[in-house]
């Protein structure tokens, strides 16, 4: 399995999450303490998204983790 494959169901959430909340890339980035590249490099499969991570990006996105958790696990 790639990163880009292991990264699909997080990366496609958190990009709808961003859409329906009318959020930029840059603007979660800042929130969840990354650069715009690393956020970035996250959402294009380049960087894997860790558990670690999650945290980070349910809080920037004003989520729980598990709401990101969820729709990943349906993708599946």
């Amino acid at each position: 399995m790639t990163i880009a494959q292991a990264n699909t169901p997080l990366a496609q959430e958190i990009r709808k999450l961003m859409e329906k909340k009318g959020l930029q890339e840059k603007e979660i980035a800042e929130k969840a303490g990354y650069t715009s590249k690393e956020l970035s490099d996250m959402l294009n499969g380049q960087k894997l998204i860790r558990a670690c991570d999650i945290p980070r990006l349910a809080y920037a996105l004003k989520v729980t983790a598990n709401e990101i958790y969820e729709t990943g696990k349906k993708s599946r």
